[in-house]
């Protein structure tokens, strides 16, 4: 099984996570690119119900098709994750449409990937409507270790889905949280 494990760390803005990115001494391995993505799911919303999801994530020509399983228990978020490149992201989307689930959220997001000489785990900057984040993917002790270089506590860390945290804003300001664009 290949488990994901993440969290993210919420940043004043881009250059601020720059700032610590540079000064923790990592460096750029991917430039900022746009990623655009699609939750799909049944009509009744059965793999939001089950703790899953099915993504289409397109960026930089590239579409993957992307499964997560339910939260594993713990303090950073670890969940299996199985990913395929498809290519063409509008086919995914008609044959997930054929097997009967639907587009149910999209949001996209700025991203630039960051790495260390290390090359023990991988820190994306993440530029959305919700807010800028420090989005860190490695092992638990990597992860720990990254984010007290960072200068972050780990009351600090976020374990909520870009969905949730772009939910969660736009309830609170009173606003439609039908999607993030």
């Amino acid at each position: 099984m290949t488990v994901e494990t993440e969290i993210k760390l919420p940043l004043e803005n881009a250059a601020h996570g720059k700032r610590l990115l540079k000064r923790a001494g990592f460096r750029l391995r991917k430039r900022r690119a746009l990623e655009e993505n699609t939750l799909f799911d049944t009509p009744r919303g059965a793999l939001r119900q089950a703790g899953t999801a099915l993504r289409i994530r397109q960026t930089r020509g590239h579409a993957l098709l992307t499964y997560k399983g339910p939260v594993l228990p713990g303090k950073l978020k670890s969940r299996e994750e199985l990913e395929i490149e498809i290519g063409d992201a509008a086919l995914g989307a008609r044959i997930l449409a054929r097997l009967g689930f639907e587009a149910a959220f999209r949001y996209r997001k700025f991203r630039s990937e960051y790495g260390s000489k290390s090359g023990a785990g991988i820190i994306c900057l993440d530029e959305t409507p919700a807010g800028c984040f420090l989005e860190l993917e490695g092992s638990s002790r990597w992860i720990a270790q990254t984010r007290r270089a960072l200068g972050f506590r780990a009351s600090d860390a976020v374990t909520a889905s870009y969905a949730q945290l772009y939910t969660e804003t736009r309830i609170g300001a009173g606003e439609d949280p039908s999607g993030m664009a």
